[in-house]
């Protein structure tokens, strides 16, 4: 019998190509089916950033596969949370969703160096996610 996810996360940053992608990396490889995880940017590159690529493999995650997707409003009202990094005032904003902005640095045009603290902070930020939505129990059904 599938499991029904215990909540739907998206993530949103103004490219979809460094911050979003890496906590949509980390919250999959977390929480594995127990969270429906989507991420989107409100003004997509064509491409994942590949210092952010390199920083997640280096963990053993891989986003590489991965593509920047745009924000729709259907994405945001789908979802029970709503995590902007620096692009918050893009969503559009509906009732009975938690919305949490993380102030993150920026990676873009950064080598991986200066990716690694991003990544770590996103991490860290993921882990207390993912802690706060098991701690809630299962999404109420419809």
């Amino acid at each position: 019998m599938p499991c029904t996810p215990a909540a739907s996360v998206l993530f949103v940053c103004v490219h979809n190509a460094g911050r979003s992608q890496m906590a949509a990396g980390f919250l999959t490889h977390l929480a594995g089916d127990r969270v429906e995880v989507r991420s989107a940017g409100s003004v997509p590159a064509d491409r994942v950033n590949p210092a952010a690529v390199e920083a997640m493999r280096e963990v053993g995650i891989d986003i590489s596969g991965h593509r920047p997707k745009v924000l729709t409003t259907e994405a945001v009202q789908t979802s029970d949370y709503v995590i902007t990094m620096g692009c918050g005032d893009a969503c559009p904003v509906f009732p009975g969703r938690t919305y949490l902005d993380w102030e993150l640095e920026d990676p873009a045009g950064r080598g991986v160096e200066a990716v690694r603290p991003i990544r770590d902070a996103i991490r860290t930020r993921v882990e207390a996610l993912v802690a706060e939505i098991d701690a809630a129990g299962p999404a109420p059904t419809a």
